[in-house]
């Protein structure tokens, strides 16, 4: 869904604190300035593999270009990074500017990122150059007080999740629908610079949602906000980013919730067809995802969650590279094998990369893929499925009432084929009437076939800037929202 003016919203901005982050902070023993300071940072750190930062900041005259380089000594090796040219020689990395970052004045700072894997230990890195000038002279890092932080731990309350046949199915094989809501906001928060959710997400406003009888709760994320890229205010973004995510999926998962953890607003600049903003960074929906991050992105996620097959993967919310091409085969095409799409300006990320993304790292977990026009196109899903060596992929369907497959006879011609092959989850329904005729019809049709849907959106957004099912967040429903509601409490009883 796309969102409606900030100005419609609102925002209750809330300090989240970094926990558990390896950092190597600089500290002059002498009071002098060095010529040049570097932060080294560990955002998350899984069993084979962890997500790093730098923050350079050159003191020295203006520089053009910048090269920084260190030694790791624990095992460590690069395999992936963003916001530089990253490189490896036996135990040398080097990050290098990209042509848009090189410029770094006296007194400026840059920020660039990785994902790396380790074995043995995940020693921090004790020197650094720029530019071949040694950086933090006269500073000693401090070790980390604490263990650095793990993936989350298998739930005991949200079942664990994988694909039979064209069902979705608990470890003792039994069905299990996804039904519930999406809760909005951290897609957008962070990149506007007011937070990291919208409204509250303590144990009491979870536990809202689950009064409702839902039994999945879909959580929109930004990819710059869980990378940390520079432009993103520090404490909304990168490890207190990581850290609020994996603190509401623990919470929905303790209510016995599968948590969907959904790929929103990414990279990349789009002026062409439907285009929801001119900005190059991620502020709004976008045709298609990035290369630039987003398997940066998804290997970070993967990674942060594999140990837990509670969690499910959303790939991307709405593709739309369907408004941008000539013919539906080319937007098919680009949905799938990403790279050069017609009439998009940036390098595509298909879902075929993704998969791999997520795969590479070892997890197993459902991955959800949207399909053309806003995800309410499925009509050639299957001709350009993605390959999936785990069997874990779920067709991912989005439907309003103003959408253009938006009826049964639709439903029954594009959504039943691909239904009787794979999970089919409708990730967002709703209606712009501020009532629930509509959603009471695709409910109907989805339970009837036994297939899975959830609301859009657990937010007290005012029913003419979206459809919202809230009027509070104590789960207190609009005249919409009751629909939902009520339906899902009768599906339990």
């Amino acid at each position: 869904m796309r969102h409606p003016p900030r100005s419609m919203l609102l925002a209750v901005t809330g300090a989240v604190a970094l926990v558990g982050a390896m950092v190597v902070p600089v500290v002059t023993a002498s009071g002098a300035t060095p010529a040049c300071t570097v932060e080294y940072s560990v955002t998350s750190q899984w069993d084979t593999g962890f997500q790093g930062s730098v923050r350079i900041t050159n003191n020295m005259a203006p520089v053009s270009s910048w090269s920084l380089s260190f030694d790791f000594a624990g095992g460590q090796k690069v395999t992936q990074g963003w916001n530089a040219k990253w490189s490896q020689s036996a135990t040398t990395v080097t990050a290098t500017n990209e042509s848009w970052n090189g410029s770094l004045g006296t007194g400026a700072s840059v920020s660039a990122g990785f994902i790396a894997n380790w074995s043995g230990n995940n020693a921090v890195p004790t020197a650094f150059k720029l530019n071949g000038t040694t950086c933090n002279v006269d500073s000693e890092p401090t070790p980390p007080t604490s263990p650095p932080p793990t993936s989350p731990p298998p739930s005991t309350a949200a079942p664990a999740l994988h694909v039979s046949g064209n069902k979705l199915v608990d470890a003792d094989g039994t069905n299990r629908r996804l039904l519930g809501v999406n809760r909005s906001g951290g897609e957008f928060m962070c990149v506007q610079g007011y937070g990291i959710w919208d409204g509250p997400v303590d144990d009491a406003a979870v536990a809202a949602i689950a009064d409702w009888k839902a039994n999945t709760v879909r959580i929109p994320l930004n990819e710059e906000c869980w990378l940390g890229l520079s432009n993103i205010k520090p404490e909304y973004a990168g490890a207190n980013y990581i850290a609020a995510v994996k603190d509401l999926v623990a919470k929905v998962e303790a209510h016995g919730m599968t948590p969907i953890v959904e790929l929103h607003w990414t990279y990349g600049q789009y002026t062409g067809n439907s285009a929801g903003c001119s900005d190059v960074h991620a502020t709004c929906q976008k045709p298609m995802p990035d290369a630039q991050y987003t398997p940066s992105f998804w290997s970070s996620v993967a990674s942060t969650f594999k140990a837990d097959q509670a969690v499910a993967f959303d790939l991307f919310n709405e593709p739309y590279p369907d408004r941008a091409t000539s013919t539906t085969t080319q937007a098919w095409e680009c949905w799938r094998d990403g790279g050069t799409c017609p009439g998009i300006g940036y390098e595509v990320a298909g879902m075929q990369d993704l998969v791999d993304a997520v795969r590479s790292t070892g997890a197993q977990n459902v991955i959800m893929a949207g399909g053309l026009a806003y995800s309410n196109d499925l009509s050639q899903w299957l001709t350009y499925k993605p390959t999936d060596p785990t069997g874990n992929l779920v067709a991912a369907y989005h439907v309003y009432n103003f959408n253009t497959c938006a009826n049964e006879s639709c439903w029954n011609s594009t959504l039943a084929p691909v239904a009787a092959q794979v999970p089919l989850v409708a990730g967002e329904i709703g209606e712009n009437t501020c009532s629930h005729a509509f959603v009471d019809q695709v409910m109907k049709w989805f339970d009837d076939h036994g297939l899975s849907y959830l609301g859009w959106t657990w937010n007290t957004w005012d029913c003419s800037a979206g459809p919202s099912l809230i009027s509070d967040y104590d789960g207190t429903p609009t005249a919409y929202g009751t629909g939902l509601r009520d339906h899902l409490r009768a599906l339990d009883g």
